[in-house]
C-alpha cells in the first residue's frame, strides 16, 4: 500500500490533570518532554514522519496551546494547527479534521492519533498503521488495538468477531462491539477470553467514509464542520469557527457519536509497547531503574529505599526508609503518593478546583 495520500490528524487538546502536578493548565503533558529530551508532541510528530511530510499532518488543540505547539513543531504549516475555542469532545475534532483534509484531498485516507501516547517500537506502530490504511480502502472504519497484557479498568475495549484477512502482514478483524472501562471482574474475563483488545483510541480512515457516518450519525455536526470548512481563507474564518464550535451540543466523543453505531468497524492489533502514559505508575513502567528499582531525577538522596520514583525541579530532596512511593516536585507543588495509588491525582485535581486554587491547575 502505498502512503501517498496519506494524513495524519493529531488530537492535542486537554490538560493533562492525571500528571499532576507537572502537566498544568499552561503546559499540558503532551508539551513535555517526560521520556526523553522530546515532548510527547514532537514524539508523536516524529512517528508519523517517515510515512508522510509534514504538509500532510493537521493538529488539533485548545486554543491557548497554539502557540506553543506552533513552537514546538515549526516544520508543519501554521495553519494546519487549529485552536477550538472549547472543548467539544474528540467526534467534532476528528470530524473538522476530516473535512479540512478532504479540501485538499478528496481521496484522502486519514489517520487520527493522540499526542500523548507512547511507543517502545515505533516501526511496528508504523507497520500497523500501514495495514490500518489497507484495511481503510475497503471503507471500513479502523481501530488499532492492543492485545492487553493485564485486566485493565481505565482502558474501553473492542470485542473480535470474524477475521478480514492479512494486511501487510498484520490480521484484521470486525469489531463485534465496543465496551466501557469495565470493572476488575469483567476485564478479567475480556482477558482470559482472548476476544478483546484494548482500545488503545487510534484510528484509520479514507475521509469520505468517516464523513458518510458524521453524516448519518451526527448531522448537526456535520452541517456545522462544512460551515466551517467553507469559511477556511475568508475573513470570517475566525469568526465562523467560535460562532458553529460553541454552538455544538455538548461533548461528543468519536466512540460514542460515531464508533459504536457504525456497521463497518474493523480493527488491527498491534504489538508495538503501546502505553497512554495516562498515570505517574504508567510512566514510571516505562522509564529505566536501577538495581533498587528506582528512578530518581533531580538533585535527590536515597537512603534504604527500594522502587522509588522521582521527578524534582530546583531544590534538594532526601528520602530515608521509603519504598513504594512516587514524588514529583515542582517550583510551587510537591506530590508524594503510593504507587500504585496515582490515578487518585485526580482528587488532588478535584480538590484544587472546588478550592479555587487556579494558581496551582
Amino acid at each position: 500500500m502505498t502512503t501517498s495520500n496519506l494524513y495524519a490528524l493529531i488530537l492535542a487538546g486537554g490538560v493533562g490533570t492525571r500528571l499532576w502536578p507537572r502537566s498544568r493548565s499552561h503546559k499540558p503533558k503532551q508539551l513535555l518532554a517526560l521520556t526523553g529530551e522530546r515532548s510527547l508532541l514532537q514524539m508523536t510528530v516524529d512517528r508519523v514522519r517517515p510515512l508522510l511530510p509534514p504538509e500532510r499532518i493537521f493538529i488539533m488543540t485548545n486554543r491557548e496551546y497554539v502557540d506553543a505547539i506552533r513552537e514546538q513543531v515549526p516544520d508543519i504549516p501554521a495553519d494546519h494547527i487549529i485552536g477550538e475555542p472549547a472543548m467539544r469532545g474528540t467526534a467534532p475534532a476528528i470530524g473538522l479534521g476530516a473535512v479540512l483534509i478532504r479540501r485538499l484531498d478528496p481521496d484522502a485516507t486519514m489517520a487520527s492519533l493522540h499526542a500523548d501516547h507512547y511507543f517502545a517500537d515505533e516501526e511496528q506502530f508504523r507497520r500497523a498503521l500501514i495495514a490500518a490504511t489497507d484495511v481503510a480502502q475497503g471503507k471500513w472504519l479502523v481501530n488499532l488495538g492492543v492485545r492487553p497484557t493485564y485486566p485493565a479498568t481505565g482502558y474501553g475495549y473492542v470485542e473480535l468477531a470474524e477475521e478480514l484477512g492479512t494486511f501487510n502482514e498484520h490480521p484484521a478483524y470486525r469489531v463485534l462491539r465496543f465496551k466501557e472501562k469495565p470493572d476488575l471482574e469483567t476485564a478479567r474475563h475480556f482477558v482470559a477470553s482472548g476476544r478483546f483488545l484494548w482500545n488503545s483510541g487510534i484510528f484509520c480512515w479514507r475521509v469520505d467514509t468517516i464523513l458518510e457516518e458524521f453524516a448519518r450519525h451526527l448531522p448537526e455536526h456535520t452541517a456545522a464542520l462544512e460551515r466551517i470548512a467553507a469559511a477556511v481563507g475568508t475573513p470570517d474564518a475566525a469568526e465562523v469557527l467560535e460562532r458553529e464550535w460553541l454552538a455544538l451540543p455538548g461533548e461528543t466523543t468519536i466512540d460514542h457519536g460515531i464508533m459504536e453505531k457504525a456497521e463497518r468497524v474493523a480493527t488491527v492489533p498491534m504489538a508495538a509497547g503501546w502505553n497512554d502514559i495516562g498515570s505517574w505508575d504508567s510512566l514510571a513502567e516505562l522509564l529505566d531503574h536501577d538495581e533498587q528499582g528506582n528512578h530518581i531525577e533531580g538533585d535527590t538522596l536515597v537512603i534504604d529505599g527500594e522502587r522509588i520514583f522521582v521527578q524534582s525541579e530546583g531544590r534538594f530532596l532526601a528520602l530515608i526508609g521509603l519504598s513504594d512511593v512516587i514524588v514529583v516536585n515542582t517550583p510551587d507543588a510537591t506530590l508524594i503518593c503510593r504507587a500504585g495509588r496515582s490515578q487518585d491525582v485526580k482528587h488532588v485535581v478535584k480538590w484544587l478546583k472546588q478550592h479555587g486554587r487556579t494558581d496551582l491547575l
